[in-house]
């Protein structure tokens, strides 16, 4: 697929569109990620000396320009800029206010109440800017009251108190944190993408802005909704699903099936050679297929014999059962549909590893994917943004930089 670089007729959809995010770590980040993939500018406000907290998360390599950083803020910050200012000072909060009236979004997840005591809040900015767009993602939100606004949250607490943790686990079992990375960040990132896009078309419609507010806590109970749903049937969360869906070991390394419907387990007992099950009470029930699953097991090991990952679940699939091998990372970066779809980019970076992230998922037809442009260095982009924006001289940025307002 073509770039927009490539081909200058191309507008990408959010082109235009401008935010200024005072973000850090991951689940802001990773919003403004996604729209600046489709067009959006996004300005990073980081402080002036320590930057975003996750420059320094880990794993970490070197920057472009020889710093230390770690992989996870190279993904949340591909195509943006960065100015530094210290919102604790009244310089830079006024500075802050100045540049807002230049963007259509401005974007924070700080803890609630921190943008207020800056005089930076939805309610600084919704009388002298009424077209403007306020993003707040935080734990457990901005403007309900919550017992927990006071609480830090990071992406394992809003997982734990959705419950998913405990779904399916057994009570000896220790609870396994954060199973499939950081989804309390990326999940609420997601939501937040979706108001933005929510409130731009409102905008639209009306010319008057809005308070965007996204709750971690709430973004995991949407995506753990398999919880609540359980308890309000009356089911035990604990009880194991009445379907196959587990792993299965074969000579080659191990394959995921799911099977949760009779047809589809008549068509897999009979490739496996099992025609027999059919009639066996054993498995005559969903139930069944459960709690005999080790019998089931053992046959998917004899039957798949020397057989490949991808040619055994090739052959399920044939014959209607969704199965598929579990990658290791090796394979993920070298499978073919992943390098079809251009899921993977490389971060330009100084170090001399060759870092990989995931791209945009999103695709549409005739709009371009952005060219990858790395994360920028802490304030790369301040003097020019405030000589741009707010016509700040030379001197005048000579002396914010020398009383540690700006960087």
């Amino acid at each position: 697929m073509e770039s927009a670089e490539s081909n200058p007729e191309a507008v990408l959809p959010l082109t235009g569109v401008r935010v200024l995010a005072a973000e850090q770590m991951q689940s802001l980040p990773y919003a403004t990620q996604l729209l600046a993939s489709l067009g959006a500018e996004i300005v990073k406000v980081e402080h002036p000396t320590r930057g975003d907290l996750g420059r320094s998360s880990l794993p970490s390599t070197i920057d472009t320009e020889g710093n230390p950083v770690g992989a996870t803020f190279l993904r949340n910050n591909l195509y943006k800029k960065s100015i530094a200012l210290d919102l604790k000072n009244e310089l830079g909060q006024d500075l802050f206010r100045r540049l807002a009236k230049n963007f259509d979004i401005v974007a924070e997840n700080f803890k609630p109440g921190t943008m207020e005591k800056f005089g930076l809040s939805y309610n600084d900015f919704r009388e002298s800017q009424p077209e403007l767009i306020y993003l707040s993602i935080s734990g457990f939100g901005n403007t309900v009251e919550s017992p927990y606004s006071s609480w830090p949250a990071f992406a394992p607490i809003a997982e734990a108190m959705s419950g998913i943790y405990n779904f399916n686990r057994n009570e000896t079992d220790e609870i396994k944190v954060s199973p499939v990375g950081a989804l309390g960040d990326t999940g609420s990132g997601l939501f937040a993408v979706i108001g933005v896009l929510s409130a731009l078309r409102q905008k639209d419609q009306t010319g008057v802005g809005l308070h965007i507010d996204i709750s971690m806590l709430d973004s995991m109970v949407a995506f753990a909704d398999i919880v609540p749903n359980y308890f309000s049937l009356g089911k035990n969360p604990r009880t194991p699903s009445l379907l196959i869906n587990h792993g299965f070991k074969i000579k080659a390394g191990e394959i995921v099936i799911q099977i949760g419907r009779e047809h589809q387990f008549e068509s897999f007992a009979k490739l496996l050679g099992k025609s027999d099950w059919l009639s066996d009470e054993r498995f005559a029930s969903r139930l069944g297929w459960v709690e005999n699953i080790d019998i089931i097991r053992e046959a998917v090991f004899d039957w798949a014999g020397e057989k490949s990952l991808i040619t055994a679940c090739e052959n399920l699939a044939e014959n209607g059962v969704a199965a598929a091998p579990a990658f290791e990372a090796s394979d993920v970066v070298n499978d073919p549909h992943v390098l079809a779809r251009e899921m993977l980019v490389e971060v330009p970076t100084g170090g001399e590893h060759r870092v990989l992230t995931a791209g945009n998922p999103v695709r549409m037809t005739n709009v371009p994917r952005r060219t990858v442009t790395p994360p920028p260095p802490l304030g790369f982009d301040t003097q020019s943004l405030l000589q741009q924006e707010l016509s700040i001289s030379r001197s005048e940025y000579d002396d914010l930089r020398s009383e540690g307002i700006v960087n």
